[in-house]
């Protein structure tokens, strides 16, 4: 018997807004919604979508210092994080013994911790990974109450502003605690479809309140996986599990850009022999 779907905090107005769903990485995940897939694709890339991203897995990582947790993800991780500023997020993936991609990721420098947005399907395998490697030194504090959406598309900015208008001034891969509607939230400027836009980490008992604020603007239409994946294959981007595994090194997956020359002259990374000849 397989094992019950896990549901996000934002399954119930899913329903409402007339979702069909499907299983993903242990969720019952909206797959579109009733104007179908490709309008979704066209609304992304024209105005603004708001994609619900909580099965994602979000991490807190603090230490002794800074430097001590950025060298502990380098260790696992071949991009540079000891180099990487306060309020900045960067993209980069975890390496086997052989060169092999076990999952990619994003990582933020938050100030007082890092921030690590892992993917759904490799949760509990990434947690497991840097708990083994990090040592008592580290803390990992999995932020399972929180939830994260994805507003991406040309007007996204613009839309997020009306209710925090400090995101007008981010960069892309910025990176800011922020408060949206009175909720201490912690927002990128980045994203999955090649688009502008913002992903958004909130109090999960939070989420829908800004979801439903959000989605009142004109320029707002909620999206599903199903676009979600039609845009990412747009951009080029790689998929975890399809486009890039642990069969595939960084140079075969077409994502070698994202090892910085101090990392590919020290190595200091599993695989990194394998990697760096290539």
């Amino acid at each position: 018997m397989s094992a019950p779907l896990n549901h996000t905090p934002l399954f119930d107005l899913h329903v409402d807004c007339g979702a069909k769903f499907a299983p993903f990485a242990g969720f019952e995940m909206p797959v579109q919604f009733p104007t179908g897939i490709l309008k979704e694709h066209t609304q992304t890339r024209n105005a603004a979508g708001l994609f619900d991203v909580s099965h994602m897995g979000q991490v807190r990582l603090t230490g002794t210092s800074m430097e001590a947790v950025a060298l502990a993800l380098e260790s696992l991780i071949p991009a540079d994080y000891v180099g990487l500023a306060e309020g900045r997020q960067r993209y980069g993936f975890f390496t086997n013994a052989v060169g092999g991609i076990m999952d990619d990721l994003m990582v933020t420098n938050a100030g007082d911790h890092f921030f690590v947005v892992v993917n759904a399907g490799c949760k509990e395998q990434d947690i497991a990974h840097m708990r083994a490697h990090f040592g008592n030194d580290i803390k990992l504090e999995v932020l399972d109450s929180r939830s994260l959406l994805a507003l991406q598309g040309p007007m996204a900015s613009e839309v997020l502003a009306r209710l925090a208008p400090e995101v007008a001034d981010m960069r892309f891969m910025d990176a800011a605690a922020v408060s949206i509607l009175g909720h201490d939230c912690f927002i990128g400027r980045a994203g999955y479809t090649g688009e502008d836009g913002h992903e958004i980490s909130i109090p999960a008992d939070k989420a829908e309140e800004v979801c439903k604020a959000l989605l009142a603007e004109p320029e707002v239409e909620a999206i599903g996986l199903g676009a979600r994946d039609s845009l990412r294959l747009e951009a080029g981007l790689c998929l975890y599990g399809h486009d890039i595994t642990t069969d595939t090194t960084p140079a075969e997956g077409a994502i070698s850009w994202s090892i910085g020359k101090r990392r590919r002259e020290q190595g200091g990374f599993p695989g990194a022999y394998k990697i760096v000849a290539q």
